[in-house]
């Protein structure tokens, strides 16, 4: 009791997280269960979460007292203990995610599309609030996209975020002396801006991932408006129709008519619909959240926890207000 407590006050001391309902501790992976939440008989349909920033480790909160996995562990666990189950007929990818990491969003289509491939089943994407850069990534594995009349897709980009710190520093009395040995060394330190031909060098690689993105949205989406690429993948957003109409998307509906469109292209006209859970969540129903752990405030666009690391990092993320 003690220590849940004293959690619960570290959680909340982060200041832009409220945390609402309660805890999991951290502890060591629970094995993943499995939830049957809605449908009858002996075929499947697995259904997938894929929620907020898509990482490729785990991120911590609480000083490190509660981490949560990254979403390649997660949904390769769930792969994993698929791969066995010939009763599953079909995916449904449930996406609500601004994107994230270049690797994690390519790591994550190519699970999807190797798993598919591997065992014959139709993978249908269903598109929540937002499927946006590495969400409209992973999306692209799916056999068929089926977007929520609501839904914010599109954002095919990449993005890199830094910071110059140099007038800053400058105008508290601190200079940057850093040593180096190789002139492009301290490529995008924040200590100093960068020269003409260090953003050359920062531009090739974010043309070269865009490419990337670009050649994955062209060989899985066959009703891409071809004459319109260019615009279509400069980083601009759409609302459901107008990613309908460029063929980004192939219908426009809720959930329940993905899991319809997964069962049709299974060949099943009775399936149960089920998730997979550890021991310290819960599944209700398909709406059900992927993670244990409690429902959040965030007071920020996105959660910053998420894409903290060492350093500047090429991202397929649609983040607004964190870049120009």
């Amino acid at each position: 009791m003690t220590r849940a407590l004293l959690l619960l006050l570290a959680l909340a001391s982060e200041g832009c997280i409220v945390p609402l309902g309660s805890l999991a501790l951290l502890g060591g992976r629970r094995p993943l269960e499995e939830t049957t939440v809605e449908g009858t008989g002996r075929a499947k349909v697995l259904l997938i979460d894929i929620s907020n920033v898509i990482t490729d480790t785990p991120s911590k909160r609480a000083f490190g007292l509660v981490e949560e996995e990254s979403t390649i562990e997660r949904v390769e666990s769930e792969l994993k203990r698929a791969d066995d189950d010939k009763r599953i007929k079909a995916i449904v990818l449930r996406i609500n995610s601004p994107g994230g990491g270049v690797t994690a969003s390519d790591v994550l289509y190519s699970d999807l599309v190797r798993f598919k491939r591997k065992h014959d089943v139709p993978v249908v994407a269903a598109l929540g609030d937002l499927a946006a850069s590495g969400g409209y990534y992973v999306a692209c594995a799916a056999d068929r996209i089926v977007a929520h009349p609501t839904t914010v897709t599109g954002s095919i980009g990449v993005i890199l975020m830094n910071l110059n710190l140099e007038g800053l520093l400058a105008k508290v009395g601190v200079r940057n002396e850093t040593f180096k040995a190789g002139v492009h060394k301290d490529l995008l330190s924040p200590f100093r801006g960068a020269t003409p031909e260090e953003r050359r060098i920062v531009q090739t690689i974010l043309d070269s991932l865009h490419a990337r993105f670009v050649s994955v949205v062209r060989e899985n989406r066959p009703r891409l408006d071809e004459a319109r690429v260019a615009e279509l993948t400069d980083g601009r957003i759409f609302d459901a129709s107008q990613a309908l109409d460029a063929g980004l998307v192939d219908e426009i509906g809720d959930l329940p008519a993905a899991i319809a469109a997964a069962e049709e292209a299974a060949g099943v006209t009775e399936a149960r619909v089920v998730m997979y859970h550890r021991s310290d969540e819960t599944r209700e129903n398909i709406y059900s959240a992927a993670f244990g752990l409690p429902a959040q405030v965030n007071i920020l666009p996105l959660d910053l926890g998420a894409l903290a690391g060492s350093g500047a990092r090429f991202m397929y993320l649609w983040a607004p207000g964190l870049g120009e």
